[in-house]
């Protein structure tokens, strides 16, 4: 393994990605805690999907340190709709990101997996050790995959090269700047717009994909900036870092929360024609916790953070 370099305050770090959802937040995190020397924002970002482009990047950029939070993402309704796209967009973004990264001598990367590649079936709380162990589930597979492949490049290049490659897996991500979209959103961003729609029309109820059953681990998009910067700062390990709250809610509950929030005074009507996918998905966050992360916002406080920013930027 190469000797492990911390990042100072001043180091050149670049987040791929920056742009994105959870791109951003990192950026976000990574100003508030005093570092100063961030590359390839914005504009001068290079194409991630074209292999030149990011290659001559990193020779004329050198930086030190990479985020590699790029990718397309999307709910089931879009993976379900564009499986090829959200496979190869993801595919060839972190290949070009992860190989650039090695030949450009990146003293540490942190890869950005998903945890739609744990097994449908996965024991509960999913664990890392359980990556691997069984068919995905099938409304993410493809996308599941290339995150998969991500997490295994970045192990490939450790063992044979050494280089301080790390994966983590964030729990399902949600707050302002998050996709409101009711058909390709994630639960959270799409429901508040539902939620929105039916106060305006005066409707006596929203829909709801599937039975409410299932039960899910979410994270606050600023909490899940700070864990990542927090993971790069002290985490070095052989396998990938669950970023989570070791806490999960059901569909139902969570629209029942966000029906309380918005003042919303209909009923839940559910569309069993919809895929509730897999029926849990918690992650043992307790590596991270036990390094000494933990997060700065409570559900509720967070959702009616997300719900205020909609209001005022999307409604």
């Amino acid at each position: 393994m190469k000797p492990f370099e911390k990042m100072q305050k001043d180091s050149k770090i670049f987040v791929a990605g920056s742009d994105t959802f959870i791109g951003s937040s990192i950026v976000r995190s990574l100003r508030k805690n005093g570092y100063n020397n961030l590359i390839g924002l914005e504009k001068k970002q290079p194409d991630l999907l074209d292999k030149i482009s990011i290659s001559n990047f990193f020779r004329e950029s050198t930086p030190e340190y990479v985020f590699s939070a790029a990718g397309a993402i999307g709910g089931i309704g879009a993976n379900l709709e564009s499986p090829a796209f959200f496979m190869l967009d993801n595919l060839l973004t972190e290949t070009n990101i992860i190989s650039a990264s090695h030949d450009a001598g990146v003293k540490k990367l942190i890869y950005l997996a998903s945890s739609c590649t744990y097994p449908k079936d996965s024991p509960q709380p999913m664990k890392p050790e359980y990556l691997m162990t069984g068919p995905l589930e099938p409304t993410s597979e493809f996308y599941a995959t290339a995150k998969l492949t991500g997490i295994k490049l970045c192990e490939a290049y450790n063992k044979q090269y050494g280089d301080n490659f790390y994966s983590v897996i964030p729990a399902n991500p949600f707050g302002p700047g998050d996709s409101f979209d009711p058909e390709t959103g994630h639960v959270i961003g799409a429901l508040l717009e539902k939620l929105h729609t039916a106060l305006k029309s005066e409707s006596e109820y929203i829909d709801v994909w599937g039975t409410g059953k299932p039960r899910r681990d979410f994270i606050f998009i600023e909490d899940l900036g700070d864990a990542c910067v927090f993971a790069m700062e002290n985490f070095q390990g052989n396998r990938p870092l669950n970023l989570g709250t070791n806490n999960d809610i059901s569909i139902t509950e969570l629209a029942n929360l966000l029906i309380d929030i918005t003042g919303f005074n209909g009923a839940i009507k559910y569309d069993r024609t919809k895929s509730d996918g897999t029926a849990v998905k918690l992650l043992d966050a307790s590596d991270i916790l036990d390094l000494g992360w933990t997060p700065s916002t409570n559900l509720r406080e967070a959702l009616e953070t997300t719900y205020n920013w909609f209001l005022n930027n999307k409604a």
